[in-house]
């Protein structure tokens, strides 16, 4: 099976995780999905596969050498975006791409005016949605690309390379997918996340991150004797969330620039609850919005009497940059398995997370590379067949490299 048919066949799997659900996988069709991805595995002769009862997939390609080689692992989660509806995705490869508009639906085109980074795909073959679902690709291409980089090796004998583990797993898009990682299973000295972006991307920086969810407790009278009775919560909402700066928001920052974020609110008069995410690169910049936030809940409760106003708060990973700087040789490698395939490195910070910084922090160095996806988690998104290819390559390139490791 090639690249592209792989891609898209996983495409046609409907694997959206649910922020809400006590469950895990957080949604029972994740499921459905991973039991075909392990059956594959093991049709595509790789060896310990397994799945537990949450959908964690693991397995190996063992080494063709005696030699001693540390054990690496590569890394991709199945689910995919609340953003964006996941079923019945119509994926389509635009061949040869002119550099113009591309028509997804009659009513819907992709343009590089709106989106200039087509334009950097011109010439190529871009996988497409039709405008109704995102594509998947965030992070199913990074699956296909560690499956067919598997495949490949496996048919390249010439290849030397120790044991390579791979895995796959749920609800990376709640934050919920390091969680349930074995890492003691999974048995390896450093591994890497596909789940980056656009060509030669490669992140081990990451935000410090926490959620918070504030609940704002009104009285609801009758509007007409309201005087001195009512506290009407959605108004308290909207009071609350004029407290965040207007300039610490995802749309006014950048780079290292940390923000607040409104996901959420839902409100009536007797009751109101705000959804935040809190992020920041810097750890005791992190510390010090996480305080802010309580100083507004108090703010909120010295106004408005004790127990208004109520913050829910928890902290959901950290920067990996301190577990990767002690182990750079993990990032060298990288480095020089994409100069071996002909990719640029752009090293940056991720504006986000990765299940590679839980991982990371339980004792796993994790690096996050490029799986090739562009306007991840909407009805824009594509990926290049040829991206796909080169963060395939890298994947080899990463196995031989390591093989190499101690001479």
């Amino acid at each position: 099976m090639e690249i592209v048919e792989r891609f898209i066949n996983y495409t046609k799997f409907d694997t959206q995780s649910a922020e809400d659900s006590e469950t895990v996988p957080s949604t029972p069709k994740q499921l459905i999905f991973a039991k075909y991805l392990k059956e594959e595995l093991e049709r595509e002769g790789m060896k310990d596969v397994e799945m537990d009862e949450m959908g964690y997939i693991y397995a190996t390609l063992p080494a063709n050498t005696k030699k001693k080689i540390p054990t690496i692992g590569f890394i991709s989660h199945y689910d995919t975006a609340l953003d964006a509806s996941g079923a019945n995705i119509k994926a389509r490869v635009v061949e040869n791409y002119d550099g113009g508009d591309i028509q997804l639906n009659p009513n819907m085109v992709s343009s590089p005016r709106m989106f200039p980074e087509l334009l950097e795909h011109k010439g190529e073959d871009l996988i497409v949605t039709d405008g109704t679902t995102l594509l998947g690709a965030d992070d199913k291409a990074g699956i296909a690309e560690i499956v067919q980089a598997m495949c490949f090796l496996r048919d390249h004998d010439e290849i030397k390379h120790g044991d390579i583990r791979i895995a796959f797993n749920p609800d990376e898009e709640i934050g919920m997918g390091a969680h349930h990682f074995d890492v003691e299973k999974f048995g390896c000295e450093w591994g890497y996340t596909i789940d980056g972006g656009d060509l030669g991307e490669l992140e081990y920086e990451n935000f410090n991150a926490a959620g918070a969810k504030v609940f704002i407790h009104g009285v609801s009278v009758h509007t007409g004797y309201a005087k001195g009775k009512m506290v009407n919560a959605s108004r308290l909402a909207c009071e609350f969330n004029n407290m965040i700066p207007a300039t610490e928001i995802p749309e006014e920052t950048e780079g290292y620039q940390g923000f607040y974020h409104l996901i959420g609110i839902e409100s009536r008069c007797e009751e109101a609850k705000l959804s935040y995410i809190i992020r920041d690169h810097d750890r005791e910049h992190f510390e010090d919005r996480k305080r802010f936030m309580e100083n507004c809940v108090k703010k909120m409760n010295e106004k408005y009497g004790e127990g208004t106003v109520e913050l829910k708060m928890n902290d959901q990973y950290y920067n990996m940059k301190e577990k990767i700087d002690p182990n750079m040789h993990v990032i060298e490698l990288v480095l020089q398995a994409m100069q071996q395939a002909n990719v640029a490195p752009k090293v940056q910070p991720i504006r986000g997370g990765t299940d590679g910084a839980q991982l990371s922090f339980k004792g796993l160095p994790c690096p996050n590379i490029f799986a090739g996806g562009v306007n991840f988690h909407g009805p824009y998104e594509f990926v290049s067949v040829q991206v796909m290819e080169k963060a395939m390559q890298v994947i080899i390139n990463i196995c031989r490299l390591t093989a190499e490791f101690n001479d």
